[in-house]
């Protein structure tokens, strides 16, 4: 066991000292390597040597190399090495933590980290919460509180709200739910790619006319596609008055709360029912790490709250946190360890410096990218998430989404940094997502002169605009 560990920890301490070094982007037309991997269980076991070596030569290197400094495409996750050695505890010891009597102790840890991450989000003592494996289980979880509170059985007369920039994972999380799309309403945006609270009255007003229950809105801290924040506190006075549930999905932008000075931006985050919130990209844990936080944790309780003859009979304090009371499993990891010994180790300032850090090296990049020849900025970083296209004299939109396009993939084959685009409201947007603990202002100045090197190819002519 010794030297099967040593094997593995030696390849990933190789992997992860030269992520600087690897192609930012593998060749992930990987089609025909597919069809050639398929394969029955083997009958015999295989040395571990041989298959590490088909690990790290031939299959991890034909991928998006996500935990790399220049990955600013889609939303990064850094994935710090504390967390895969929590995990590799967890998996070892392999502790049943699906419900408390089983290992109070262990938790009870679960549960701090549940407490810190609330504490941190401004939420009050009564909230309870549930690690997920990333926000959309949390969505889905925050949408059976809503129904069960505000429908109970009549859930086809319900109605939702959401952005026509919110997450793809609302409409499929409602679904799950029992809200079909017919009633998950997608308002508008403004100008600033932010939920209009206006139509969103309007939609609300029209549903209840037609004899429909408006129960729940669901707003973003930080969007995917542009990074836009929804005005949460003019969305949460509207709730209060039309008495409806307000989830707001933090997955992206929700941990930048702790920075001060970002805590104008996202107002009204602390007045929320229920909070999205992925670790796995605001605190840069790896993959797989997701959570929910419920303002009224007895809603959440009473939304999952079950037992069985089978289960220990021994009583359960009233004051202590029972993952199988809170959550859809029972039978479950230990995700919570993750977070526990991440945060112990670093300590809550070194997260709090680390966004700040994001934040700062993704104004600097809109700020530069805007004076390059072209470049219109569609979306200035509310956090640290910009959208931008390329245009000149006499372009029509096909001409500039064709372009903007071409840039995005150009500037990411010349292989230092990542970046991918959206469409929002119609048009192709570029977009730069900073949000990897290893990414530093050496990788924005590759993904400046990158774009700059790019728009000289794609048009001369742009370049001497």
């Amino acid at each position: 066991m010794r030297a099967m560990a040593g094997e593995v920890v030696a390849r990933c301490i190789d992997h992860i000292s030269t992520l600087a070094q690897q192609p930012i982007c593998g060749d992930v037309d990987a089609a025909d390597l597919c069809r050639r991997l398929r394969e029955p269980a083997p009958e015999r076991g295989t040395d571990l040597t041989p298959l590490l070596d088909s690990l790290f030569r031939d299959w991890i290197p034909r991928s998006f190399t996500a935990p790399g400094p220049g990955y600013m495409a889609f939303i990064p996750g850094g994935g710090t090495y504390p967390a895969a050695l929590a995990d590799f505890i967890a998996d070892t010891t392999n502790r049943y933590t699906g419900v408390w009597q089983a290992a109070p102790a262990l938790v009870q840890l679960e549960a701090n980290a549940l407490d810190w991450l609330r504490d941190w989000m401004g939420f009050p003592p009564d909230t309870r919460g549930l690690f997920t494996a990333g926000g959309s289980m949390a969505t889905f979880n925050a949408i059976i509180c809503a129904r069960e509170r505000a429908l109970g059985p009549e859930i086809r007369r319900g109605v939702l709200y959401t952005s026509d920039q919110a997450h793809h994972s609302v409409l499929k999380s409602a679904k799950l739910a029992g809200i079909m799309p017919d009633r998950v309403r997608a308002i508008p945006c403004n100008e600033r790619y932010q939920l209009s609270v206006d139509a969103l009255a309007h939609a609300i007003a029209a549903d209840r006319r037609a004899g429909l229950t408006p129960f729940a809105v669901i707003s973003s801290a930080g969007t995917t596609n542009t990074g836009a924040v929804d005005p949460l506190d003019a969305i949460a006075d509207l709730c209060a008055v039309e008495r409806l549930w307000h989830h707001i999905d933090g997955a992206y932008g929700a941990f930048f709360y702790v920075c001060e000075d970002l805590r104008g931006t996202l107002r009204g985050l602390p007045r929320a029912d229920s909070l999205t919130l992925d670790p796995h990209k605001g605190m840069f844990l790896p993959y797989g790490t997701g959570a929910l936080l419920v303002r009224d944790g007895a809603a959440l309780r009473a939304a999952h709250e079950a037992t069985a003859d089978y289960l220990p009979a021994m009583p359960h304090p009233a004051d202590f946190y029972d993952p199988s009371q809170h959550g859809p499993e029972l039978s479950r990891g230990f995700p919570g360890l993750r977070v526990w010994l991440s945060v112990k180790l670093f300590g809550a300032a070194a997260f709090r410096t680390a966004l700040a850090e994001k934040r700062a090296l993704a104004v600097d990049a809109a700020r530069r990218i805007a004076a390059l020849p072209g470049i219109v900025i569609d979306a200035p970083p509310e956090l640290s998430l910009f959208a931008f296209h390329l245009t000149w004299p006499g372009a029509s939109r096909a001409d500039e989404d064709a372009a903007t396009r071409a840039l995005m993939d150009h500037t990411t084959r010349r292989g230092r940094v990542m970046v991918t685009g959206a469409v929002a409201r119609g048009r192709y947007l570029g977009r730069v997502c900073v949000l990897s603990f290893r990414t530093h202002l050496a990788e924005i100045d590759a993904l400046v002169e990158d774009l700059a090197a790019s728009i000289r190819v794609i048009s001369p002519e742009i370049h001497r605009l």
